[in-house]
């Protein structure tokens, strides 16, 4: 299984550079076809949508085709295809239309390989393996950073983007001839989403994992760019350096995690002290991010650190799935996570859009949005108090 871990973290490379990469983009799109921050809000958030409401027939497909096809198949002709429409963009519709088949396409790759480690490995080194596999593949939200930044200096963003298209056909073609399914559970037992939902213990983690990352994928996969254009007036290489900042933040924040339930022997405390610090960030970015360019820089990049529970949050919920719907319920998960990103870059960018009318300062529009991941942190973290512990 080693080899098909391998190509299937890069797949997952992938994913976290294109869920990252309209940051670096947003200068240059709104010089050319005029895009604006919200537009590139809500492209953004087309992506985290199309790419929950894939995770249901994603699930079923993990259950009964693998993932080796699964996986070839979406981010070929969704996330491939995808890429070539943004090259090819002339309005700003052109590019949500790209978002949202490259969220289609990047929609198997991270729960292709949860489901072949719950399915190949024990229950207990489940949170751990998952994280190093989230935490390696954040490289490609690092090369959504700085590295970006320099290509689309050297090349400009349209050829830039072509390569990443072509790359990423690569990695499809290699997920089919590579990849291998871990053998299919025998079983005469039906289950659906349906019986997933009806797990009480379920109640109080899904809203948890509905807020927990939309902070952090937020502001990295946009809201970092215009933030620091406008109040800063930094430039492209500044928003390169911040975004690689926080990206490395995030990934430290995944490897922190890892191993937190087995060293303390509970996940539900892990994951609400950890998100309890994020929104407190949170709070703190509301008032004090405007004081000085470092300062927002270091509570953005304690944000996306904090906000790296996710691999634990899904080893919270496996632990309560019965085996023959480990893969419906991962991807259930993943849909509250990814779907939850997606409203609040939806929600935030209309926000936004009716601040910026109000008002001059370009601060406050920007505390309006962050003001909203605060209020949506602390209710998550309000109904995840109720939630029942298990460790394996």
């Amino acid at each position: 299984m080693r080899a098909t871990l391998v190509i299937l973290t890069m797949a997952y490379m992938l994913s976290q550079f294109y869920r990252a990469f309209l940051a670096v983009f947003a200068a240059p799109l709104q010089a050319e076809i005029g895009t604006t921050a919200a537009q590139l809000s809500e492209a953004s958030g087309y992506w985290f949508l199309a790419f929950a409401l894939m995770q249901i027939p994603v699930g079923w497909a993990l259950d009964t085709l693998g993932p080796k096809r699964t996986n070839a198949i979406l981010l070929a002709l969704g996330a491939g295809g995808g890429a070539i429409v943004f090259a090819l963009a002339t309005v700003p519709w052109h590019i949500s239309l790209a978002m949202t088949l490259i969220g289609i396409g990047c929609s198997p790759v991270l729960m292709a390989s949860y489901y072949v480690v719950a399915r190949s490995f024990s229950g207990a080194a489940f949170a751990t393996m998952a994280a190093s596999i989230l935490g390696i593949g954040s490289l490609g939200n690092i090369g959504a950073a700085f590295p970006l930044t320099l290509l689309v200096e050297l090349f400009g963003w349209r050829f830039s983007i072509m390569m990443i298209a072509m790359i990423t056909l690569v990695i499809a073609g290699l997920c089919y001839l590579i990849v291998k399914d871990p053998p299919k559970v025998v079983t005469t037992q039906k289950g659906s989403i349906l019986d997933l939902l009806r797990i009480r213990a379920m109640w109080f983690i899904l809203p948890m994992v509905l807020v927990n990352y939309a902070p952090a994928a937020g502001l990295r996969g946009l809201w970092i760019g215009p933030y620091f254009t406008d109040v800063f007036g930094s430039n492209i290489a500044q928003i390169g350096t911040v975004t690689s900042v926080m990206a490395l933040a995030m990934i430290a924040g995944n490897f922190f995690y890892g191993p937190l339930d087995r060293l303390f022997g509970t996940r539900k405390w892990v994951i609400f002290f950890g998100n309890l610090s994020g929104a407190t960030l949170c709070i703190s970015l509301y008032f004090f991010g405007g004081n000085s360019f470092w300062t927002a820089a270091g509570i953005m990049a304690g944000i996306g650190f904090f906000g790296a529970s996710y691999p634990i949050l899904v080893a919270h919920g496996r632990s309560f799935f019965p085996e023959h719907l480990v893969g419906r319920g991962v991807t259930l998960i993943n849909l509250f996570c990814i779907g939850g990103v997606g409203v609040m870059q939806n929600l935030s960018g209309r926000i936004y859009n009716t601040k910026i009318t109000e008002t001059t300062s370009p601060i406050l529009s920007y505390n309006a949005v962050i003001l909203l991941f605060c209020v949506t942190m602390l209710l998550g973290l309000a109904i995840y108090l109720c939630s029942q512990d298990r460790t394996d």
